[in-house]
């Protein structure tokens, strides 16, 4: 007999219900159904306890990440070296990544930051986002899509703390990848590892340096994580309601949500993300400033230019590239943020299962 495999077949048969005493002020929210009415339905993810969906997020977003990495190395190469042939096709600079340098110090650079950072990150993200969604939607009644919003933002301010310090040691040993590299040379930075580089940025550069590209990276986060929250709570409430009004979706549907809500807030943030790349890396953002501090050092406005990092960047790319340049590595960040996303989400479900089965009900939601 076939079997279908869903997001809690891993392996539990509990149904939650809403007289739960852990939940007792929990609200069922409608099914999207085109009269409004229908059957309500019921999400594990919106009842189980905050410190769950910190673990479960946490868990998560380290292996989404840590799966696709290599491919955010490829991203980060297109955008580091915007004039470098050999990484302009995403497949031929994956194939030449690993020819020339090897997979663990060649497409796996900077994972150590990488790993680091995402736990914690992705914790304070997915518990500040549920606290701000209930309260919003369950306590102020706000609009859901409205709240999603909001809290996907929140979520990430909370989360910045930690995944911006590593984004910047990420980024660097991502175009450096491994020591006395002679393939990236060009890129200025030549670290033996991680205790290395954060020693000689330090050192050279002070403490500021761990924060370069902050306002960049919440420039383009905030919008990225409000986006794509919004999309998936929004997707996946429509699978719910395909599904019967069931939360207990398949595999499939799980990783679809996942995977259209990541790449789609994806693409739409690809010029954010060259921007905080190039500031963090310092590739190609001097030439606004040069050139405007001299000729237009009277005009209020052009002074202004000058002295903003995020728009010395942009003229920079326009310069240099044109407005394509503003989507270089489009297609390795849609890729990369769909399958992490997907990965993510559809572990994040899976985790607050297992936890609540462990943690969070009582004898007669555990019988099949």
């Amino acid at each position: 007999m076939s079997q279908v495999f869903t997001s809690s077949t891993i392996p539990l048969t509990f149904e939650p219900h809403e007289k739960h005493p852990r939940f007792p002020h929990y609200k069922s929210k409608p099914s999207p159904s085109r009269d409004g009415g229908g059957d309500e339905q019921e999400d594990i993810g919106d009842r189980a306890p905050i410190w769950q969906c910190m673990i479960a997020g946490g868990f998560g977003g380290v292996v989404g990440d840590s799966a696709m990495h290599s491919l955010d190395t490829v991203k980060t190469r297109q955008q580091g070296f915007p004039h470098s042939a050999k990484y302009k096709n995403m497949l031929r600079a994956y194939a030449t990544i690993f020819k020339e340098e090897g997979f663990l110090r060649g497409l796996y650079g900077g994972y150590a930051p990488a790993a680091l950072g995402s736990f914690p990150s992705t914790a304070a993200f997915f518990g500040t986002y549920e606290y701000s969604k209930r309260k919003m939607i369950f306590e102020w009644h706000m609009p859901e899509t409205l709240s999603y919003l909001i809290a996907g933002t929140l979520g990430d301010l909370a989360s910045s703390v930690f995944y911006v310090p590593s984004e910047v040691l990420k980024t660097r040993l991502q175009l450096q990848g491994r020591y006395n590299n002679p393939y990236t040379r060009e890129c200025g930075y030549n670290y033996r590892g991680l205790w290395h580089a954060i020693g000689s940025i330090y050192r050279t550069d002070g403490l500021k340096t761990f924060v370069f590209g902050y306002k960049e990276t919440l420039f383009r986060d905030l919008p990225f994580s409000a986006l794509q929250l919004s999309f998936y709570e929004k997707f996946r409430q429509l699978a719910i309601y395909y599904n019967g009004n069931s939360s207990d979706l398949p595999v499939g549907a799980e990783l679809a949500t996942g995977a259209a809500a990541g790449g789609l807030a994806g693409v739409l943030t690809t010029p954010l993300d060259v921007i905080k790349t190039r500031i963090q890396t310092a590739t190609n953002t001097s030439d606004l400033g040069s050139s405007i501090s001299k000729k237009h050092i009277q005009n209020p406005i052009m002074r202004y230019f000058s002295n903003n990092a995020t728009l010395r960047a942009l003229y920079s790319i326009y310069k240099h590239e044109g407005v394509l340049g503003a989507f270089s590595g489009v297609g390795p960040r849609f890729i990369w943020t769909g399958i992490q996303s997907s990965i993510m989400l559809l572990l994040y479900q899976m985790s607050l299962k297992q936890l609540g089965y462990y943690f969070g009900q009582d004898d007669t939601t555990l019988q099949a």
